[in-house]
């Protein structure tokens, strides 16, 4: 891990990141904005659960697999520096 006080997000290979985490927001913060993501595809998740596919466009379905994806991503990075930071010294 280099010490640059930002982290960039990996949903999105890009050579120059345009979002970042703050590795030294609070633990708080961080947890909440992890949180928030894996709610978010939690609950779409559930929605398609509970409805009947057949009349289903894949292209639909491939873009809301994407849209979970990178909020799942996103979620696992918050919690990779969170967990960076609780790890002892």
């Amino acid at each position: 891990m280099n010490h640059s006080p930002f982290v960039p997000l990996t949903a999105i290979d890009c050579t120059i990141p345009a979002l970042l985490i703050d590795r030294n927001a609070p633990l708080d913060v961080l947890h909440a904005n992890a949180a928030a993501r894996v709610l978010a595809v939690t609950q779409l998740m559930e929605m398609f659960s509970s409805r009947e596919m057949q009349q289903a466009d894949s292209i639909d379905l491939k873009h809301l697999a994407t849209v979970a994806a990178q909020l799942l991503r996103d979620g696992c990075d918050l919690l990779d520096v969170l967990g960076w930071r609780l790890r002892p010294a």
